[in-house]
């Protein structure tokens, strides 16, 4: 008796044991995570976010669809037919916290003529899930991945192949920002804040010439040119080098908005070529210029550094009102290829930090005798 007693109790035991198991782990596992629908905003701006994590880890919940379609990407209206990530190029900046789970839903829709895929620099295994995220006209495919890794990150689609640079030259790319969940830092570990960001898709397309009339070549039909295109693409000599899908889109009505005391974050991503940053009348004041916000920033910046395949950081606090250029400062690339941006600032001028002297005014003779004789 007593040992069917000890027996019984011994299996009641085991019983719990068993059924504390599926506890322990449903505790620990992402489907017990609360969820946010983080919603999908065109560059150049970020969805809604905060710099400091609330709470505990979460599951965010993204949908990425494709687009094939044809734009304007330069300012003479010659048309490109692009692959984007719902329906913009670049595709929409994805911003999450270390210890979050990325839950993508990726279409294609049935109009679409290509496979399609992506491939998140920020993910871990399997080619960025690239090689669980193929998916052909008409098909969805869903995947999770953990962001382990704090930084800004470049995502774009690799179907395999030749594919792979021709959809990234065709816009199919975009940006990932994982923050650390305490927030940024800089090198003494004092927090680092931004009043506002912007994303600033760096994109490299390859359009070819009719030599007969010298203008750029117009395939509007799916798959028209792809010989042509692959041509110039290995050249390794763009015809066009501009900001988020066009030249002079964040330019004009368009220009990015800043005041005078607003600290501005820049992230700026380039897929495929490397690119060096600039901002006419500004700096740097924290940089990350591979991306990464493990590693403390640099500071006071001209021009930085992002090579191809990589994203990079940087903040301002803007000090005077007026019109600055954000650009590559490869001049060539930026005022002939379109790879600038404008940036207009509000705010009260401080003629301490600079001053007009003497306004343009005639050069006269005794402006001349004097300088001459000085310089004796």
């Amino acid at each position: 008796m007593k040992k069917e007693k000890f027996f019984i109790s011994l299996c009641s035991i085991g019983l719990l044991f068993y059924a504390f198991i599926p506890l322990a782990v449903s505790a620990s596992s992402p489907d017990d995570l609360p969820v946010v629908v983080q919603e999908m905003v065109k560059p150049p701006f970020l969805p809604k976010h905060n710099i400091v994590a609330k709470g505990g880890p979460k599951i965010i919940k993204v949908e990425l669809t494709v687009t094939e379609k044809i734009i304007s990407i330069d300012k003479q209206g010659t048309k490109f037919r692009v692959f984007g990530f719902n329906d913009s190029v670049p595709g929409p900046i994805i911003v999450a916290h270390v210890g979050d789970y990325i839950e993508l839903t990726l279409k294609n829709p049935y109009e679409n003529n290509f496979l399609h895929n992506v491939d998140f620099h920020a993910a871990t295994g399997a080619l960025g899930g690239g090689a669980l995220t193929l998916v052909r006209p008409g098909e969805k495919v869903i995947i999770r991945w953990k962001a382990i890794k704090p930084g800004v990150f470049v995502y774009h689609c690799a179907p395999g192949g030749a594919m792979v640079p021709w959809h990234v030259v065709k816009g199919m790319n975009g940006a990932v920002m994982i923050l650390p969940r305490e927030g940024l830092k800089d090198r003494n570990g004092s927090p680092v804040r931004y009043d506002r960001a912007y994303y600033i898709g760096e994109q490299d397309f390859y359009v070819p010439k009719d030599p007969s009339t010298g203008r750029y070549k117009e395939f509007l039909q799916p798959g028209d040119g792809y010989s042509d295109i692959l041509k110039v693409m290995k050249t390794l000599t763009p015809s066009h080098v501009v900001f988020n899908g066009s030249a002079g889109s964040l330019e004009g009505e368009n220009a990015l908005k800043a005041k005078v005391g607003e600290s501005v974050m820049f992230v700026h991503a380039q897929s495929n070529r490397d690119t060096r940053p600039h901002l006419i009348g500004g700096h740097g004041d924290f940089v990350w210029p591979n991306g990464s916000f493990n590693d403390p920033p640099r500071t006071n910046l001209e021009t930085w550094f992002v090579p191809g395949g990589a994203a990079a950081a940087s903040i301002y606090t803007f000090r005077q009102p007026g019109n600055y250029v954000y650009l590559n400062h490869n001049l060539i690339e930026a005022f002939i290829l379109g790879a600038k941006a404008e940036v207009k600032v509000e705010g009260k001028w401080n003629d301490d930090l600079m001053k007009q002297i003497l306004a343009p005014t005639k050069i006269n003779d005794d402006d001349s005798n004097y300088n001459i004789a000085k310089s004796k």
